[in-house]
C-alpha cells in the first residue's frame, strides 16, 4: 500500500521540475508487474494508485503547453474555452466557459484494476480529467479511445468509482466507429473502455422479440375476451374455478408485462422516472405471473395425490392470493428499498431492466432466485404428473399401451412446459455459458423464440 504514499503527501506543485519528478515517480511504479501479492491486495493497490494520481493531477498548479510525457504517463493542460487535446492517442474535447483542464493518460494500470463487468476485456488506457476554477454546472466531455485491432465488439465507456472501488457506466455513452470508441460523459474523473468478448448486437433477436411479444399480446387479449364471455358456462365445479382463476391471472400479468416491455423497448426516448417505473412494473408483473404458475402446478399435484380430499374454495383463494399477489409485491418492494438504502443501482437506465454484474451480483437476482425456485417447483410437478400417468397405464406391457403412454407423456410435456414457464430455464444456462461458447447463440435464440411466443402458446393451449 506504500506505492502511493509519496503522491498523497504531495503539496501543491507550482514548478515544472517538481511536476516532472512526481510524474516520473508515478510512471516508474507502473513499470513493474506488482507480482507477489494476491488479487485482493493487487486490486487495492491499483485503486490506491488511481486515487493518488487524481490527487496529483489536482495539485499541479502550473499551466504549461508542453505538459509531461513518459513511458506510462502523459499530462496535458488546456485553458481555452474549447479544449481539444490528444494524450496517448486519446482525443479529448471539452467545451467550457472558464477554468483550467488537466488531462492525464495512464498505461499499464488497467490490467491491475478489478474488472467487475462480466464477459468484457480491458483496454490498455485510462484517462483522468480534472477541471479547476470553473463555474459551469453542466459539463460534457468527449473522448476518442483508439479501438483494439483484434476486437470489433461492443464497447462500454466506464469511469472508476472511488467510493465503491469499481467501474461504472453511469452518465457515459459509448459509440463505436471503425478505428475509435467515442465516449461522451457528463462528469469528470478517470475513464476507460471495456470491450465485450463477443459481438452482443443481435438485430435479428430484437426483431423476433418485438414480433413475438406483439403477437402474444393480441392472443392474450383475444383469450381474455373469450374467457370473459364463457366464464359462467365453464365454471361448473370448484376445480374448474380454481384452474380458470389461475389461468386468467397468468394471462393478465403476462399481458401487463408485455405491454411494459414494449413501452420500454426504446429506453432513450423515455425519461429516467418512466424507465424506473417500467422496470418496477416488469419486475412485479413477471414475478406475479410465475407465482400464479406455481399456484396452478400446486393445484395439479394436489389433485393427483389427494384425489379424495379436494381443496376448499375459500382455502385455495386465500392461499393463492397471498402467493400470487402479496408475495410478488413484497419481493419487489423489499428489493427496491434495499438497493436504495445501500445506494446500489436497482435498474439499468440503458435497458430499463434489472442489473447483472456477475455471479450473485446485481439486482437481477431479486428476479432470478424466486423465478428459479418456482421453475424447479413446476418441474417437480410435471415429473409427478408423468410418474402418475405411467403408474395408471395398463400394466400388460403391450406395444399399443406403451405407445399410448408415450403419447400421453409427450402431451403432458408439450402442454405443461409453456404453462409452467419451464422454457425460462434456458435463461439459467445462458448465465452459466460463456459468450464465446459455440452453444451460446443456439441457447440465446432458443430462449428468445420460446419466451417471446410463450404467451401465444399458452393462449392456444388454454383456449
Amino acid at each position: 500500500m506504500q506505492i502511493s504514499t509519496h503522491l498523497y503527501n504531495s503539496s501543491n506543485i507550482n514548478d515544472l521540475p517538481k511536476c516532472n519528478l512526481k510524474c516520473d515517480f508515478s510512471s516508474n511504479i507502473l513499470n513493474s508487474n506488482w507480482t507477489g501479492v494476491n488479487d485482493t491486495i493487487l486490486h487495492e493497490m491499483s485503486s490506491k494508485y488511481i486515487n493518488s494520481t487524481e490527487v496529483l493531477v489536482q495539485k499541479i498548479q502550473i499551466n504549461t503547453s508542453s505538459g509531461f510525457n513518459s513511458t506510462n504517463l502523459e499530462l496535458s493542460f488546456c485553458s481555452r474555452d474549447d479544449c481539444n487535446l490528444t494524450v496517448f492517442d486519446i482525443g479529448v474535447n471539452l467545451n467550457k466557459t472558464n477554468g483550467l483542464m488537466k488531462v492525464m493518460a495512464i498505461k499499464n494500470l488497467m490490467d491491475k484494476l478489478e474488472n467487475n463487468y462480466e464477459n468484457t476485456e480491458r483496454t490498455g488506457l485510462i484517462l483522468s480529467a480534472t477541471l479547476v476554477n470553473n463555474t459551469d454546472s453542466n459539463i460534457t466531455i468527449s473522448m476518442l479511445f483508439p479501438a483494439q485491432q483484434d476486437n470489433n465488439n461492443g464497447p462500454t465507456c466506464v469511469f472508476w468509482n472511488t467510493t465503491t472501488k469499481k467501474w461504472s457506466d453511469e452518465g457515459c455513452i459509448a459509440n463505436k466507429t471503425e478505428n475509435y470508441t467515442l465516449c461522451v460523459c457528463t462528469h469528470l474523473t478517470s475513464f476507460s473502455v471495456l470491450m465485450s468478448k463477443s459481438d452482443i448486437s443481435e438485430p435479428a433477436l430484437d426483431i423476433i422479440t418485438i414480433i413475438g411479444v406483439a403477437v402474444s399480446i393480441c392472443c392474450l387479449v383475444l383469450f381474455l375476451i373469450i374467457e370473459w364471455m364463457v366464464w359462467s358456462a365453464v365454471i361448473k365445479t370448484h376445480l374448474s374455478h380454481f384452474r380458470h382463476t389461475a389461468v386468467v391471472n397468468i394471462s393478465v400479468f403476462l399481458l401487463l408485462a408485455d405491454c411494459s416491455f414494449l413501452a420500454s423497448s426504446n429506453p432513450t426516448s423515455i425519461s429516467e422516472t418512466m424507465c424506473l417505473s417500467l422496470t418496477l412494473c416488469k419486475h412485479l408483473f413477471l414475478l406475479a405471473m410465475f407465482a400464479w404458475m406455481l399456484c396452478l402446478s400446486i393445484l395439479l399435484v394436489h389433485q393427483l395425490i389427494f384425489v379424495f380430499s379436494p381443496l376448499r374454495k375459500r382455502v385455495f383463494m386465500y392461499l393463492s392470493s397471498i402467493l400470487g399477489y402479496l408475495c410478488p409485491m413484497v419481493l419487489v418492494g423489499c428489493s427496491y428499498v434495499y438497493y436504495n438504502y445501500t445506494e446500489t443501482p436497482y435498474h439499468n437506465k440503458k435497458t430499463c431492466w434489472l442489473i447483472y454484474e456477475g455471479l450473485l451480483k446485481g439486482s437481477i437476482y431479486s428476479f432470478i432466485l424466486p423465478v428459479g425456485t418456482i421453475v424447479l417447483g413446476n418441474l417437480f410437478s410435471m415429473v409427478v404428473v408423468i410418474i402418475t400417468l405411467v403408474k395408471t397405464s395398463v400394466p400388460d406391457g403391450t406395444k399399443v399401451d406403451e405407445k399410448e403412454t408415450a403419447k400421453g407423456i409427450l402431451k403432458v410435456v408439450v402442454l405443461l412446459t409453456p404453462v409452467f414457464g419451464l422454457t425460462w430455464g434456458i435463461g439459467f444456462f445462458l448465465l452459466m455459458v460463456d459468450l464465446t461458447s459455440p452453444i451460446y447463440p443456439f441457447l440465446n435464440y432458443s430462449f428468445t423464440i420460446f419466451n417471446a411466443f410463450q404467451v401465444t402458446q399458452n393462449s392456444h393451449i388454454l383456449m
